[in-house]
């Protein structure tokens, strides 16, 4: 499946996007100058001097802020390793995996771990707060913005810098293409009534045409990246923190939600699952210029937007659990630390109804009512069934939205894709995670392998995925919490 964003999931593909950027860079940079300065009859002229050293500087300052934004790790966190157990002699590699979880988060806050612990299944290590796992990187990525295909590499807290840059440097250098070539359209518009063998010759005006195309475009696709990426700097928001905001804001409006279509989502039994759903104020918004100098690694507004020497923010790994990219400040909206995202209430209703392992047994005084098996299981058919035919119908809607090809791909497909479970009844895959923002974007788009990132209901409902120190830590925080 292709991705506006991150491009196609054919891993081969992926290899000709940085070609194809640098041939674009090529075509607009240095065939342009070659078509100003070949054809005398192309006026204005060729460049003047000044006009060609301003060029070539923004072209330089351009290679080099996108090789930077290539080559930049995006980040990785590095646990120290777990102690050798007495108890055990012989090598376990999934034991060496785990790590030292009390050291790594001896300074964190108790309040913090207890009410968002997290967990990545497939790093087996904890997933600090903003990170997210990335299906093309293959790790978790500390301040995840999205995974950008055009630099093959994620941009994140390490590459944003270096990204932002890269965007800036660019569209200065289209801005002033865009002057040259209006200059040169101008004059050719103004002279079109004279014979044509006095202008420019047909391949001066094909070439001037092709390249007023290419550059509009580019002009126009690199400036909205450039005020999104600028928005998100400003605000200190990045893509999938903002997808989770209007993630968010749709709940807390289809709670109240008591018009036509507004009972698709919540029925009679999630009186109590709505009920722990409060509003959730972004945490990391703490001012623009704390936000800009967070994001850039720096105080001095003169390193930012220093093509050479400008740097960035670099996760410390010397002191895991402390330090950049493990802790993030916050603007003290929230009652407690720690509590973004917000929980996803779809996975919410699935556990409260017996989507995982051992759900049956946390269900509570709720399910008292039914006093024998048979009546459990009828129930639980019942709300089986509606959850079926609910999600059909908002899985309905969404196929008829796509377009052509896509959707009959999609609906004959095989295998499952993420976000999908297998259906019992009619043996068929239904979509369980249906929410998109207004762009029909969901966290596959940006990068984000939804396989991992199951936000906790509670400490308990992930076990058999969390290793047995994780789990001991957890039980110690609660302890610690109920004797406070």
């Amino acid at each position: 499946m292709t991705s506006l964003k991150t491009g196609p999931a054919t891993p081969g593909l992926h290899l000709l996007y940085i070609p194809a950027v640098c041939a674009l860079i090529l075509f607009q940079g240095y065939y342009s100058q070659y078509l100003f300065n070949s054809d005398p009859a192309l006026d204005p002229g060729p460049l003047t001097r000044r006009q060609t050293l301003t060029f070539n500087i923004l072209l330089l300052c351009l290679w080099w802020t996108y090789y930077r934004a290539c080559t930049v790790d995006p980040g990785r966190y590095r646990f120290p390793p777990s102690p050798p157990s007495s108890s055990s002699s012989a090598p376990n590699p999934s034991r060496e995996r785990e790590p030292d979880l009390r050291a790594a988060w001896s300074s964190t806050s108790i309040s913090t771990l207890h009410k968002r612990a997290r967990w990545c299944k497939k790093c087996a290590a904890p997933k600090p707060l903003r990170a997210h796992h990335c299906r093309h990187c293959g790790r978790c990525i500390p301040k995840m913005d999205h995974h950008c295909p055009w630099t093959g590499s994620c941009v994140s807290m390490q590459t944003f810098p270096y990204f932002l840059r890269f965007l800036l440097y660019t569209n200065l250098a289209l801005w002033y293409l865009a002057r040259l070539l209006w200059h040169r359209a101008a004059a050719v518009w103004a002279a079109r009534r004279l014979p044509a063998y006095l202008g420019p010759s047909l391949s001066s005006l094909i070439g001037l045409t092709v390249l007023a195309l290419a550059n509009a475009a580019t002009v126009f696709a690199l400036g909205v990246l450039l005020f999104t990426t600028v928005k998100g700097w400003v605000f200190n928001c990045t893509m999938i923190e903002n997808w989770e905001v209007d993630r968010h804001e749709a709940v807390l409006a289809r709670m109240d939600d008591t018009g036509p279509g507004g009972g698709h989502f919540w029925s009679d039994d999630d009186a109590a699952l709505r009920e722990t759903l409060e509003r959730i104020e972004f945490p990391y918004d703490i001012g623009v210029f704390a936000n800009m100098a967070q994001a850039m690694g720096t105080r001095n507004p003169l390193r930012w937007f220093l093509p050479v020497f400008g740097g960035g923010p670099v996760i410390n790994n010397e002191t895991p659990g402390k330090g950049p990219g493990w802790e993030w400040e916050e603007n003290g909206f929230n009652d407690l630390p720690g509590l973004w995202p917000p929980p996803d209430p779809e996975r919410m209703r699935q556990a409260r109804r017996g989507a995982w392992p051992g759900a049956a047994q946390q269900l509570g005084p709720r399910y008292d009512q039914y006093q024998t098996p048979e009546e459990v299981k009828a129930a639980f058919a019942k709300r089986q069934k509606e959850d079926f035919l609910r999600r059909r119908r908002v899985h309905a809607q969404q196929v008829h939205q796509r377009s052509g090809i896509i959707a009959e791909l999609e609906e004959t497909d095989e295998l499952p894709r993420s976000g999908e479970e297998r259906d019992g009844e009619n043996d068929e895959w239904v979509e369980t995670h249906l929410w998109t923002n207004s762009d029909g974007d969901r966290l596959w788009d940006y990068g984000v392998d939804e396989d991992v990132e199951e936000e906790l209901i509670s400490a308990d409902n992930k076990d058999d995925d969390v290793p047995l120190a994780e789990l001991i830590r957890r039980r110690t925080v609660r302890s610690r919490e109920d004797d406070g």
